[in-house]
């Protein structure tokens, strides 16, 4: 069996399809640690959960911060990085293996050890053994030592909880020797749970939505985005109105950056029909116009939004057509371009 993970990407300072102020980033960071909050509960407890496929990985871990999220564009995969600042660092990772299950903790432990030995021959497994703990899953452990890249010794710690078709995986690593005798470690380990009848909701779906997006996964991004504002509906989430219509534009701008300007269209269409007063799905229905140089939708969809200004969401402002990326290429038609400064005027 071959395990392929560890794709971590940064989050990174976003692409759009319209070239949203920082406001308008500021208003998205909100929901989006709303999210990081579902994934570390507390300053000690940490989670991950997919999209869509039910089960989650929890563990409290004293004095760490989380650093970095992956996500695989396949919905199979989401991982954080977390770090004590005192030189150990743990990655933590929920995927799915179809192919291969029933699952148990000792047959993804030795495939996850497979792979890595084919990677690295000088891996040398110290000891292995396994311990029970609240949930319904026993974690197999395995200690053992690896070259890291600058051709130091790594000492690692690893636990692996699985059932079914779903595994997890927490590995600690440091630069100076750990084993899973330590007292801390251990601690973590006892609180390792996999939770297989826990069904995904619209914070998981948001939270693995934005870091494909950061990662300019945008087509996959859009599919969780979506997926996020059906789980919202069944969701007792305060202020839907505003979190529907962040996400939907979230979506349409995903699939948008994607090249499917039909989706994104699409989308926002049919927020306008649920949702008429809200200015922003028309700019960015003027921001599809003029990638196809509609111009004169292009037009009519920047008037009806400027037209509905006073109902952006509190703590964002309409954007500057006049430095708005989609527009730019047409400064040179002096029609359009003193139309766009006349609205500017009026932000």
């Amino acid at each position: 069996m071959t395990l392929e993970f560890k794709s971590f990407q940064k989050l990174d300072p976003e692409d759009r399809l319209c070239d949203m102020l920082k406001s308008r980033a500021v208003l998205l960071m909100i929901f989006i640690g709303m999210c990081i909050t579902a994934c570390a509960e507390s300053n000690t407890d940490f989670r991950l959960a997919l999209a869509e496929h039910g089960g989650k990985l929890s563990w409290s871990a004293d004095g760490y911060k989380i650093i970095q999220y992956s996500a695989k564009p396949n919905g199979n995969e989401i991982g954080i990085r977390g770090d004590n600042g005192s030189g150990i660092t743990f990655l933590g990772f929920l995927f799915l293996i179809s192919e291969q299950a029933p699952l148990t903790s000792e047959k993804c432990r030795d495939g996850a050890l497979n792979s890595e030995k084919t990677g690295d021959p000088s891996l040398k497994v110290q000891s292995t053994s396994k311990i029970s703990n609240s949930g319904n899953h026993p974690v197999s452990l395995v200690s053992y030592t690896a070259q890291a890249r600058d051709g130091k010794v790594l000492y690692v710690v690893r636990g692996f909880a699985a059932t079914a078709d779903i595994c997890g995986d927490l590995e600690f690593y440091s630069d100076s020797p750990i084993t899973a005798d330590d007292v801390g470690l251990k601690k973590v380990f006892t609180s390792y749970t996999l939770d297989e009848k826990y069904t995904p909701t619209f914070r998981d779906a948001l939270l693995y939505g934005q870091i494909l997006y950061n990662a300019k996964a945008y087509k996959a991004a859009g599919t969780a985005f979506e997926t996020a504002l059906d789980r919202l509906k069944q969701s007792h989430e305060a202020d839907q109105i505003t979190m529907k219509r962040v996400v939907t534009d979230q979506a349409g701008m995903a699939y948008g950056m994607s090249g499917d300007l039909q989706k994104a269209r699409a989308i926002f269409e049919n927020a306008i029909r649920e949702d008429p007063q809200y200015p922003l799905y028309y700019y960015n229905l003027a921001c599809a116009d003029a990638e196809n140089q509609d111009l004169n939708g292009a037009q009519k969809h920047l008037q009806e939004a400027f037209d509905r200004k006073a109902n952006v969401v509190a703590g964002e402002k309409m954007p500057d057509p006049t430095t708005d990326d989609s527009f730019l290429p047409y400064r040179g038609n002096s029609a359009f371009w003193g139309f766009l400064e006349g609205l500017q005027a009026k932000r």
